[in-house]
């Protein structure tokens, strides 16, 4: 299944309007695309779109890390 496939737009809009959903959504989302990295990293016949789909993957993962912790600092200070 695509991870496009498993998000709903009804999660995208309650994330936009609920900041405790969506640390939670992110955290979540940051954990299957970890999972699903680890999987195609673990495939002894990467291919270069296969290579190229796992860089994309990890540039993705440090962007929700980077939200999920700018969240948390932003949380903490109020």
């Amino acid at each position: 299944m695509r991870m496009s496939e498993l998000v709903s737009d009804d999660d995208l809009v309650r994330a936009r309007q609920d900041p405790v959903f969506r640390q939670r959504f992110y955290a979540d989302n940051l954990d299957r695309l970890l999972e699903a990295l680890n999987v195609m990293r673990k495939n002894s016949n990467n291919t270069p779109q296969q290579t190229k789909l796992i860089k994309e993957g990890v540039d993705l993962a440090v962007k929700l890390a980077d939200r999920l912790n700018t969240k948390a600092k932003a949380g903490e200070a109020a």
